[in-house]
């Protein structure tokens, strides 16, 4: 049994600096020394096993085992969806289907901005509702770069959209894990939290199109902007106030795809942006050749998107607790991971009393998101007429592209769980515990560090749901608003998580340029969770918002 020291090196600045290493090492690799992301990811597991183990005193056998879980954790269920993914893609594409679901979405608008919107803002809100963990910015950046859109822009955008969706992704199970961890009512945080995001839900979209086209750009389409974000802002209010966090994105996204696909049958920008670059001098007059399109038989058009129908259909259902329950009972095995189950303790103060720590691999085979995409998949590809062999054939083809990027994944997670069982994100938490009055600001950039670190929204939730929630009690705030805070400011931080910039640079096949990706998105990120901040810090001081805390 080993006790966390938060503190190893008796001066909380110097530990705090100490604890940050892995992190500054991995983000500095990736975006000022151009070196590849699976050996930045390598150098980033290095460095946190030699700090785990020599400054926080860590025992060796104990650091690499969570490591070790890390790396698997990192494949599944992660990796696992990210494959299946890209393998769906590679079987509609040899079809020539990907062209088809090009055409189609450019039968809705000759308009790259408007087809951003509509792909990466609100098709992308329905697969994080629906499944999260990295599907959407693999299916979103995989339709951008179908449509034409540069890889950067692709992959970047696609992470900025998948901001606001994300605290009630995966049909909810972020705030289902911040309940379980804080003892909070459910219903109280999913409120909570839906009276913070659906601000941001009208501003996303709006900062996508900036990032993407500049100012002017934005404001030629500035009502077909307002209604995508308009038309999810206020069922994400409604839905995560009045039912629960489970249905949220779902019904959000559905409600503004069709809103905004209804808007443009009778509203056109005067002038139509055909540029993938964003730029305005990159433009060619409407109905140049530029901008034409084919236009597909209806009866095509529904054979290149009934694979997507398929896969949204399955993670839907994939999604819904019962059916994972149904499928857990057939075949889910669980193993106590050696070295570490139960053996490493978190102390006082950052939960309440001495709490051993779990160390569970779950190998839910059946159950998991990724299973689900790929019996989509595998459906799909019998549809679109695949041989049994073809199919065999493309999948080995789509391992073998996707090889480093899930040996990536596995080194980023495993980085994770090592500075997680060390104790060194709870020192990097407590930092930020330590700012008395303007807590609530960095409560909610705390919240942003979580999903950085590990990549997951639910994770971070898990890490520093407990803190949040005692931090708050003893200094006279409200848990439910500080433990929300928590959730709704690492939405901002899911764009620069390591991970979520894999999932992008492979769904774009932008691969070795993930540096590239952190340095487009990494100001955005900081700002929109700097914003969060600011909301929080109304909130808790300040009418008429601090009227809207839920108590």
């Amino acid at each position: 049994m080993w006790n966390q020291i938060y503190d190893p090196l008796n001066n909380p600045v110097l530990s705090t600096l100490v604890a940050a290493l892995p992190v500054a090492v991995l983000l500095g690799a990736l975006a000022f020394f151009h070196v590849k992301a699976h050996w930045a990811a390598l150098l980033g597991v290095l460095t946190a096993q030699l700090v785990a183990i020599f400054a926080f005193g860590m025992p060796a056998a104990a650091s690499i085992s969570a490591g070790v879980l890390g790396a698997a954790s990192g494949l599944f269920p992660i990796g696992w969806i990210i494959l299946n993914v890209i393998f769906l893609y590679q079987l509609t594409e040899r079809k020539g289907y990907f062209e088809v679901l090009k055409d189609s979405i450019a039968g809705v608008s000759d308009d790259r901005r408007l087809q951003l919107l509509l792909v990466a803002f609100c098709f992308g809100a329905f697969f994080e509702g629906a499944g999260g963990f990295g599907t959407p910015v693999a299916v979103t950046g995989a339709i951008l770069i179908g449509l034409g859109f540069a890889p950067l822009a692709a992959s970047g955008l696609s992470l900025i959209a998948n901001t606001a969706p994300v605290a009630f992704g995966a049909l909810g199970a972020p705030l289902i894990a911040l309940a379980a961890v804080t003892g909070l009512d459910l219903f109280q945080l999913s409120a909570m939290v839906g009276r913070q995001l659906p601000f941001f839900s009208v501003l996303v979209p709006f900062w996508l199109l900036i990032a993407f086209c500049g100012w002017r750009g934005m404001l030629q389409i500035w009502p077909a902007v307002l209604i995508a974000g308009a038309s999810f802002a206020v069922p994400q209010y409604l839905i995560s106030n009045y039912h629960g966090p489970w249905l949220v994105d779902v019904g959000s996204s559905v409600i503004s795809m069709a809103c905004l696909s209804l808007f443009l049958k009778f509203w056109k920008p005067r002038e139509i942006w055909t540029s993938v670059t964003g730029k305005q001098s990159d433009n060619q007059p409407a109905g140049s050749p530029g901008t034409t399109h084919t236009r597909h038989p209806l009866e095509v058009q529904l054979r290149a998107w009934l694979p997507w129908f398929i896969l949204s259909i399955v993670v839907v259902a994939w999604g819904i607790p019962e059916w994972k329950k149904m499928l857990d009972g057939w075949s889910s095995p669980k193993f106590q991971w050696p070295s570490l189950h139960l053996l490493v303790t978190k102390v006082p103060p950052v939960v309440s009393g001495p709490k051993p720590e779990p160390a569970v691999f779950t190998l839910n085979w059946l159950s998991a998101t990724g299973s689900g995409i790929l019996t989509a998949a595998l459906v799909s590809g019998l549809v679109m007429g695949y041989g049994v062999l073809d199919i065999l054939k493309v999948y080995w083809d789509t391992i073998k592209l996707t090889r480093n990027s899930l040996l990536t994944i596995a080194a980023m997670l495993a980085i994770g769980y090592t500075t997680r069982y060390a104790g060194l994100d709870s020192t990097l938490g407590l930092a930020f515990a330590h700012t008395g009055v303007l807590y609530p600001f960095f409560g909610a950039l705390l919240g942003w560090l979580g999903v950085a670190l590990t990549g997951s929204d639910t994770a971070s939730n898990v890490l520093f749901g407990g803190l949040q929630k005692t931090t708050a009690e003893q200094l006279g705030l409200s848990p439910i608003l500080m433990s929300a805070a928590n959730s709704s400011g690492g939405v901002m931080g899911k764009m620069i998580d390591a991970q979520s910039i894999v999932v992008a640079s492979t769904a774009t096949r932008w691969y070795g340029h993930e540096g590239d990706i952190l340095r487009y998105v990494f100001w955005h990120s900081i700002a929109l969770a700097c914003l969060v901040g600011v909301l929080v810090v109304l909130q808790v001081y300040v009418a008429p918002f601090s009227g809207m805390v839920v108590h």
